[in-house]
């Protein structure tokens, strides 16, 4: 049975409210105060509210409706309004307040009936709303708790690595991997889904699963362009319900210090290094390639680049350096790349975000944001 809760302060118009609401089949409860009604309201959460406009003492009809609507939780009622017909600036003005609906007095019986059931219909939808909400963000959380589990842990091995991922949505389209090929040679890689949600993330772990289990067919692993030119035989944006990606793909030889890369669209990986005075300089991995399933049949290319001693190579998605700052500017990309040279070598992964998070003014990230840093000292 659905509760309605009536705020009227004369005695003969509360009744009649009782009567004809109790007929009709709801569970009517009265006060004839907004202060009440108000205390009233935590207790009860009605699926609607029929209040006077014109409640005499401190909390008149249209606090209880200010109130009623700002409240993160009592807000749901459906708000009907009792007015005496009057200018229709007054009746704009209720509306504004928050009122869901008016109804004039003296009070027709079959506007009434038929106000009353269109409003309990209407909070009925919202509920239904509601609750279909919250299913679809438990699903989504439980979604993205096992996309995150895919995702590797910080290493500290013969490479110390150090990741971290903050989707703009409960799932985003970023994702990245780092495994040993062999005993000396590190495959790492970070890419970026076109759009965000659930079939952005789904296209991400695809790829993650598929590299991690080096299932390519005939393809060299250790060649980074190879790699690249397989995937985008095998994820044709036709076939991705019209999504792409971008990746940086990269293999190191740790006896030697060499990395072989290549790029498809991606942003350029970083190397920070360090000489003996305490010079910092930093290169900027490019690779010219088309993001992967944009265009069939599309060659890539790898690079090569000799790692100097007391280096970090920092892999990143676009959404850590694309944020609007206090001056209304976009940071950009050489913004991000001096804060990676002004990191000293005590400071971890986690200074550098909190140096992104104040430039974005503390403000939810409009992109996915993914940053590995790769310690090659």
């Amino acid at each position: 049975m659905k509760q309605i809760l009536v705020i009227e302060a004369e005695p003969a118009a509360r009744q009649f409210l009782q009567g004809v609401l109790t007929e009709e089949g709801y569970e009517v409860t009265l006060v004839d105060n907004g202060a009440a009604a108000l205390e009233t309201m935590q207790a009860l959460h009605p699926a609607m509210v029929i209040c006077d406009w014109d409640l005499p003492g401190v909390t008149s009809g249209q606090t209880v409706c200010q109130e009623i609507k700002a409240h993160p939780i009592l807000s749901t009622p459906f708000c009907l309004m009792l007015m005496v017909p009057g200018e229709a600036a007054e009746r704009v003005k209720a509306l504004e307040m928050g009122a869901d609906d008016l109804l004039s007095k003296p009070i027709d019986l079959a506007e009434l009936k038929a106000r009353v059931r269109a409003g309990v219909r209407m909070w009925q939808l919202t509920q239904d709303l509601h609750e279909q909400k919250q299913l679809l963000e438990a699903e989504l959380f439980e979604a993205e708790t096992y996309v995150r589990s895919l995702l590797p842990r910080d290493l500290n091995d013969k490479v110390a690595i150090q990741s971290r991922f903050i989707p703009s949505r409960l799932l985003g389209g970023d994702c990245y991997d780092y495994y040993w090929l062999d005993p000396d040679y590190l495959a790492l890689y970070l890419l970026d889904v076109s759009g965000h949600g659930l079939g952005s993330a789904l296209l991400s772990t695809s790829v993650l699963n598929l590299l991690r289990s080096q299932s390519l067919p005939d393809v060299n692993f250790y060649r980074p362009e190879r790699v690249i030119k397989a995937l985008n035989e095998t994820f044709q944006m036709t076939e991705q319900n019209e999504k792409y990606f971008t990746i940086w793909y990269g293999v190191y030889n740790q006896a030697n210090r060499q990395l072989l890369y290549t790029s498809a669209g991606h942003p350029p990986g970083i190397i920070v290094s360090r000489d003996a005075a305490d010079r910092v300089t930093t290169t900027r991995l490019h690779a010219s390639g088309m993001p992967v399933g944009m265009l069939p049949d599309v060659q890539y290319h790898w690079q090569r680049c000799h790692v100097p001693p007391n280096s970090r190579l920092y892999l990143f998605s676009d959404g850590i350096y694309e944020i609007m700052q206090d001056d209304q500017a976009i940071m950009g990309l050489d913004d991000f790349v001096d804060i990676l040279s002004a990191v000293e070598p005590h400071q971890t992964i986690d200074d550098i975000l909190n140096e992104v998070i104040v430039r974005n003014r503390h403000q939810p990230f409009s992109d996915d944001l993914s940053l590995l840093k790769i310690d090659l000292a």
